[in-house]
C-alpha cells in the first residue's frame, strides 16, 4: 500500500487539507495518507525542515512526502522531487532539503516540468498531488522533471564554527509545543569540536556549563520529594532528535511559561558555545 505524507503550513481551519487529501484518494484510492503537521508556522522553511527531518526517517522506505510550505511556484522558487535514503520528497526547491539532507546526499534530483499543462494557484493540489501519484504508481522521476545537479543551499540554518575552532555561533531554528527552544547546533558537531574541552553555552543572557541528556537529570533524586524544587528551573539538553535544546523543567505555558518567553529566545536568536 503506497505511504505518503503531507507537511503544510495551511493549518486546519480553511478547506486546504482536506481538499489535498480528497484529490490524493481520488487519485489512489487504495494509499494511506499521514499528516506528519500542518501547523507550521506560516512560510517558515526551517521550522518545517526541522520537523520533516526528524520525522521521515521513522517512515518506511519508499514513502513520499508532500511539502505544502512556500510552495508558490515562481523564478527563484522551483518545484522539485527528490530521492533521498529511500524516501521520495515532492516539494519546493526553497533551502529547506538543504537541512534534510545535510548529512546525506540525494539520490535523485528533478525540477517538475509538468506544470505547462496546468494552471494553478494552488500547487500543493494541482501539482505535487499529481507527481506523489505517478510515484505511487511506480512511476520514475525522470518522466515528470529533468534530471538536476544541484538544490538551493540555505546557509542561515547551518552553525558556524570559527576558525580557531574554539566558538560555535548557532540560531534557534524551532519552538517546540512545550515552549523549549531548539538550537541548529547538533551533539555529533559539539563533540567533534569540544573535543571534551569545558565549555559555555550562552542563550541570551544566561550561560550553562553542563548540557544534559533528560530533562529529569537536573533533579536530585536523593532528597525528599517536597525538597527537590526543580520544577521551573531552566536546562540545556542534547534531545531526542540530536540537538542541543534550551527547556523549562516541567514548563507549563498556560500559568508560568515555557524557555522561549521566560528567558526572552526567539526564532533566529543567536545560541552560542564557547570551548576553554
Amino acid at each position: 500500500m503506497p505511504l505518503i505524507t503531507l507537511t503544510t503550513d495551511f493549518g486546519t481551519k480553511d478547506h486546504f487539507v482536506g481538499a489535498v487529501k480528497g484529490a490524493i484518494y481520488s487519485s489512489i484510492p487504495e494509499v494511506q495518507v499521514v499528516d506528519i503537521s500542518h501547523e507550521i508556522a506560516p512560510f517558515n522553511i526551517t521550522e518545517t525542515a526541522y520537523i520533516l527531518k526528524n520525522a521521515y526517517k521513522n517512515f518506511p522506505e519508499g514513502t513520499i512526502h508532500i511539502v505544502g510550505v512556500d510552495s508558490e511556484l515562481n523564478e527563484d522558487n522551483k518545484h522539485i522531487a527528490i530521492l533521498l535514503n529511500g524516501h521520495f520528497f515532492v516539494c519546493p526547491d526553497n533551502g529547506l532539503i538543504s537541512m534534510i539532507a545535510s548529512e546525506i546526499n540525494p539520490t535523485k534530483i528533478v525540477e517538475i516540468n509538468i506544470h505547462d499543462r496546468i494552471a494553478s494557484s494552488f500547487s500543493v493540489l494541482d501539482v505535487f498531488v499529481q507527481v506523489a501519484a505517478h510515484i505511487a504508481r511506480g512511476g520514475t522521476l525522470e518522466v515528470i522533471g529533468k534530471p538536476l545537479d544541484s538544490y538551493k543551499q540555505l546557509y542561515e540554518i547551518q552553525p558556524q564554527v570559527n576558525t580557531d575552532q574554539n566558538k560555535i555561533l548557532g540560531n534557534v531554528i524551532y519552538i517546540d509545543n512545550y515552549g523549549n527552544v531548539i538550537s541548529n547546533i547538533t551533539e555529533k558537531l559539539f563533540k567533534e569540536v569540544g573535543k571534551g574541552r569545558e565549555y559555555t553555552l550562552h542563550a541570551s543572557r544566561y550561560a550553562f556549563k553542563e548540557i544534559n541528556y533528560k530533562y529529569s537529570d537536573i533533579v536530585d533524586f536523593s532528597l525528599e520529594p517536597i525538597l527537590r524544587q526543580s520544577d521551573g528551573n531552566k536546562l540545556a539538553i542534547f534531545n531526542s532528535a540530536g540537538y542541543i535544546e534550551i527547556a523549562i523543567y516541567k514548563s507549563n505555558l498556560t500559568t508560568v511559561g515555557g524557555a522561549s518567553s521566560l528567558l526572552g529566545l526567539d526564532y533566529r536568536d543567536v545560541i552560542s558555545i564557547e570551548f576553554h
